[in-house]
């Protein structure tokens, strides 16, 4: 067998989504022991994929899964060789300090997360939001798969991986299960960008409120699966 890499970025693209295309260009500066793994849903593989376009240095590849972001993501994981698993959305953006963090990221009792910071396409008042998502993070333990999640395999494979019976919220639930398990969330202390364009064609507050209010009808569904989930075993 292989010898284990020690990171795998693991990228869930949706159908006809280009936003991965800057991603790998930041991703460019990872230079050894790791790789690149882009989930595609069933037959939504870009044609003609070639990683040199985007100077990368590091092995990287397509995979395709049944659509959803948990079942890409599980895919990924599953074929991934690397000891350490790093989740991210096709539109986050990472400055170096971000990539030199993930790759030293090393334990094995933690789910970790980075700062969310929105970018300017959308507008100013998205700045709001990414405040909001630090308070929501270290305050109220709940950080969301925008900050780019990242832990080892085995606690990946401990918490069960993400729920494939959910239509949305599963790095919601999977934040749930690792905190009745007793695994400690981690701020990794450096930003992740991301798009900040659905505010913009949803309109901001529309979005703000809509998004709030999911958050606190997920958190107590969640919170009761987790501890059924934790009994069981």
């Amino acid at each position: 067998m292989a010898a284990r890499l020690k990171l795998s970025v693991i990228v869930p693209v949706g159908p006809g989504d280009r936003a991965w295309t800057g991603l790998l260009r930041d991703l460019a500066a990872l230079a050894a022991d790791a790789e690149i793994i882009l989930v595609a849903p069933t037959g939504a593989v870009p044609p003609g994929f070639d990683a040199r376009a985007y100077g990368l240095r590091v092995p990287a590849r397509w995979l395709e899964a049944p659509a959803g972001r948990a079942r890409q993501q599980n895919a990924g994981a599953a074929a991934a060789a690397g000891g350490v698993l790093w989740f991210l959305h096709a539109d986050s953006r990472l400055p170096a300090r971000t990539l030199d963090a993930a790759l030293g990221f090393a334990r094995d009792d933690a789910l970790g997360y980075f700062r969310l910071h929105y970018l300017d396409d959308g507008p100013w008042a998205a700045r709001l939001n990414g405040f909001g998502a630090g308070v929501r993070s270290r305050w109220a333990g709940l950080p969301f798969g925008d900050q780019g999640f990242i832990l080892s395999r085995s606690t990946f494979v401990r918490l069960g991986g993400f729920d494939e019976s959910l239509p949305a919220g599963e790095d919601h639930a999977l934040v749930w299960t690792a905190r009745v398990a007793g695994i400690a969330l981690v701020d990794l202390g450096q930003p992740v960008h991301s798009s900040a364009r659905r505010y913009r064609e949803q309109g901001w507050l529309r979005t703000t409120l809509r998004h709030a209010g999911l958050t606190l009808s997920q958190a107590r569904r969640f919170r009761a699966m987790a501890v059924r989930k934790h009994a069981g075993r």
